[in-house]
């Protein structure tokens, strides 16, 4: 499915920063978090099937850092990130979420990744690793967004 330039703008979540309201008597910080109508979420069922533990602790999640990102030329989905993933070479991933966001949006970020993938090769460039989002559907569209966590995570950070 392919967005207009006005789709991604809506599709996009915005938080909007903390506000401080100030009165004689007290200081207050109050979060305004966005209005989401849930009722138009639908969710992918659950998988049925389980996974053993052995199998699970097989994937190394990471935290890495986007240190650069570009779209890939000739591609209109591809995007190609140079990630530090910590351990002091640079690992290049490619993820089709262009629809979703631009590149230089995610410059600075702190993204999860699975890093232990075999090297896939898209568009004549080795993607080595896969960066995980979340997706849902609402009102009848696909909606996408990246695991981002807090920067004071370090890159190459396990999960567990």
């Amino acid at each position: 499915m392919k967005l207009t330039k006005d789709s991604k703008k809506a599709n996009k979540t915005k938080i909007e920063a903390p506000v401080k309201t100030s009165t004689p008597a007290s200081s207050e910080v109050v979060n305004k978090i966005p209005t989401i109508d849930y009722s138009k979420v639908e969710i992918e069922p659950l998988f049925k099937d389980f996974v053993d533990f052995e199998t699970f602790s097989k994937s190394d999640f990471r935290a890495v850092k986007v240190k650069e990102c570009r779209a890939v030329p000739k591609s209109k989905k591809l995007l190609e990130f140079i990630l530090d993933d910590g351990t002091g070479e640079d690992r290049t991933i490619l993820s089709g979420i262009h629809d979703y966001y631009e590149p230089e949006e995610l410059v600075g970020k702190t993204l999860i990744a699975i890093v232990n993938l075999p090297p896939r090769k898209m568009m004549g460039i080795n993607s080595c690793g896969m960066i995980i989002s979340a997706i849902h559907q609402e009102e009848g569209q696909e909606r996408l967004n990246l695991l981002m966590v807090d920067d004071a995570i370090p890159a190459g950070a396990k999960l567990y």
